[in-house]
């Protein structure tokens, strides 16, 4: 992964651990992501999405191919094991 955690939150006193990262990309310019877990397809789904001050609503599918060469799915997972890492937070710990 080439984008670097800057700062990061973790909320998990709601159903679905939400998570809210800021990281600096490769280029310089910084990448918000706001996210969460869906135990029911037991995936990670971008939230709020925003690169260099600019909202790009939920979309984050032209950062994770253009730039890390991974799937949207591969790459929330790998930012959310290294929060839950931080904060032991175990996912299955949850229904």
């Amino acid at each position: 992964m080439l984008t670097k955690i800057k700062k990061v939150k973790l909320e998990q006193a709601r159903k679905k651990p939400l998570y809210q990262v800021v990281m600096e990309c490769p280029d310089g310019k910084q990448l918000y992501v706001k996210f969460d877990y869906t135990y029911a397809t037991q995936n990670f789904w971008p939230l709020k999405v925003n690169y260099n001050r600019k909202n790009y609503g939920a979309k984050l599918a032209w950062y994770t191919n253009e730039v890390e060469n991974m799937t949207v799915a591969l790459f929330l997972e790998t930012i959310a094991q290294k929060i839950n890492k931080k904060y032991q937070f175990d996912l299955k710990q949850l229904p």
